[in-house]
């Protein structure tokens, strides 16, 4: 396992820089405020100012940030020491409460000093990278303080599935234990970018699996919501709305394209 992490590494470790230039995260007006929260996630999630939390898998930080800037005492984790590094330097430079540390998100108890948390945050595109769904949960519910809460929110595990081009079935959508493997060059934020890091591996996990690992771990079930847009044109067909939501043209059926799920830690 020790080599398909290296391998995703990597992959991660060269788009940093393509990251912090492009337009889908747009670091120049997030310095001048734009909100990089979600509205629904704003909501779902409630007040935060005060409250210490801890974002797994947090890329670069922009999330992070986004919740530090309303009021949260923010830790990121992430596998990639450029991305940390990178998070960071934007905290210091905003003068934002959040600090990043560098580690697999299996060794998060002991890279966040056995700390436990308000809430436990993982954002979108971060749970297919890991093989053991039900490990991912137990290793989020020993970071909870008890009454703390997680909040996931994430790319629907139905759209797996389909191709990219339209909504002909090519993946199994109950997965395998084994990943699936993928060899593309670019990446999601600038899909002609040059790249030599081009293999991955990465798991489906469906939306039951998911949601009983949750429950498994020692959590309460608060909700599971879906929401009809994403984030990227998963399929050409999709039109923009706003900065970053991508919906099903209007009259068109509609697929549940991210969910988010909150969950408990009762005391």
């Amino acid at each position: 396992m020790a080599l398909v992490s290296d391998l995703n590494r990597a992959w991660w470790d060269e788009r940093l820089p393509i990251h912090l230039g492009s337009e889908l995260y747009d670091l120049e007006s997030f310095r001048s405020g734009r909100d990089p929260i979600r509205p629904f996630e704003d909501e779902e999630l409630g007040p935060v100012e005060g409250r210490t939390l801890a974002h797994l898998q947090c890329h670069f930080g922009l999330d992070s940030l986004g919740w530090a800037r309303r009021g949260a005492r923010v830790s990121g984790l992430d596998f990639s020491q450029p991305a940390v590094d990178a998070a960071n330097g934007l905290a210091a430079e905003l003068g934002l409460d959040a600090e990043f540390v560098c580690a697999d998100v299996f060794d998060a108890h002991r890279a966040l000093d056995g700390r436990r948390f308000d809430i436990v945050y993982t954002g979108l595109g971060a749970i297919n990278w890991l093989p053991d769904i039900e490990r991912w949960a137990h290793t989020v519910a020993a970071l909870i303080e008890p009454g703390g809460l997680l909040y996931l929110v994430e790319f629907h595990p139905f759209t797996w599935g389909f191709g990219d081009d339209d909504l002909t079935l090519e993946h199994d959508y109950f997965g395998d234990a084994e990943g699936v493997s993928f060899d593309e060059g670019g990446t999601y934020a600038d899909l002609e970018a040059r790249t030599v890091h081009n293999r991955t591996v990465e798991w489906q996990h469906p939306l039951g699996e998911i949601v009983s690992a949750v429950i498994a771990a020692g959590l309460r079930l608060e909700f599971l919501h879906e929401h009809d847009y994403t984030l990227f044109p998963r399929w050409p067909f999709l039109e923009k709305h706003g900065f970053d939501h991508f919906r099903f043209p209007p009259g068109r059926p509609r697929l549940p394209l991210m969910f988010s799920i909150r969950a408990v830690l009762d005391s």
